[in-house]
């Protein structure tokens, strides 16, 4: 699988709270859309509310019945931010949905094990922090969609919480981690193929015994029509896996966008992906 390399996302990176700043490296940037004024950048000091490990916030009160979108980054595990990643905030806070942001520990700093681990723990931390939330909603893109992935079939109960998911935005995602132990992306990511086989959502679900907790929850597998032909045959695999689970499942490929694109386009109101999320979130035909 071949490393696909672009500029960097719009809106460049957002500004850091100055609890942010004072705390060091974060572990998530909350944006609630009733917290923002008319016209403020979401990543803005006054918007964010942010946290790190073992650190609770104290949380906005218009977040508590709120849907939550959170998305996880990209970048092969090994490149990427969640302050470069804030640039899709807007569409969604404009139409009440609080969107979180969530940092893990990329390589070779962090293992797969570990972000897998990081990214279960933000998601029991907003549930236990907002337990009336109004749905937990998932999106990642490329690795970031594997590490959401990962979450269909994680085992809350040794957590003592069950999240209130209602929906999965996987978006060119890597759902095989086989190929890559093979390739020069494994050089910082330094993974087996036992590692690959343990965190390979495609794998994994073809082994899974059991049926999904909520057949209600929707997870939508998207692709670009121009991503390259390994991202576009792992999403159409990984689909109808979902589909022979009974995961209440779809597939889409976006015309004429490619690896990046598909992701950048989230600034846009009108755009495709854009109303695809917030007709999910919001439950609207």
């Amino acid at each position: 699988m071949r490393l696909l390399k672009g500029p960097e996302p719009p809106g460049g990176t957002c500004c850091m709270s100055p609890t942010e700043t004072a705390r060091g490296r974060t572990w998530t940037s909350t944006f609630p859309s009733k917290c923002l004024k008319v016209g403020e950048w979401a990543g803005g000091p006054a918007a964010g509310l942010s946290w790190a490990p073992g650190s609770a916030p104290t949380p906005f009160v218009c977040l508590t019945a709120s849907p939550f979108c959170v998305f996880f980054h990209g970048g092969y595990w090994q490149s990427g931010s969640k302050d470069t990643s804030a640039f899709m905030v807007n569409p969604l806070t404009a139409q009440g949905v609080a969107v979180v942001i969530v940092a893990y520990d990329i390589a070779p700093k962090g293992t797969l094990d570990q972000m897998v681990d990081q990214v279960t723990r933000s998601i029991v931390y907003i549930q236990k922090q907002y337990p009336r939330n109004e749905g937990i909603y998932l999106c990642g893109h490329s690795a970031g969609a594997h590490l959401a992935a990962m979450m269909l079939l994680a085992d809350w109960t040794k957590h003592a919480v069950a999240p209130n998911l209602r929906g999965f935005f996987l978006v060119s995602g890597i759902y095989d981690l086989e190929p890559i132990v093979f390739t020069s992306q494994n050089g910082p990511l330094l993974m087996t193929l036992e590692d690959a086989r343990r965190n390979g959502p495609q794998q994994l679900l073809e082994a899974a015994l059991t049926q999904p907790v909520d057949p209600a929850c929707h997870v939508l597998v998207i692709v670009g029509q121009h991503d390259s032909p390994e991202f576009s045959r792992q999403s159409r695999e990984f689909y109808q896996t979902l589909c022979r689970g009974g995961w209440n499942a779809s597939f889409e490929e976006l015309h004429d966008v490619d690896h990046f694109e598909i992701i950048w386009k989230l600034t846009q109101d009108d755009y495709v992906l854009t109303q695809m999320i917030l007709r999910t979130i919001l439950q609207e035909p």
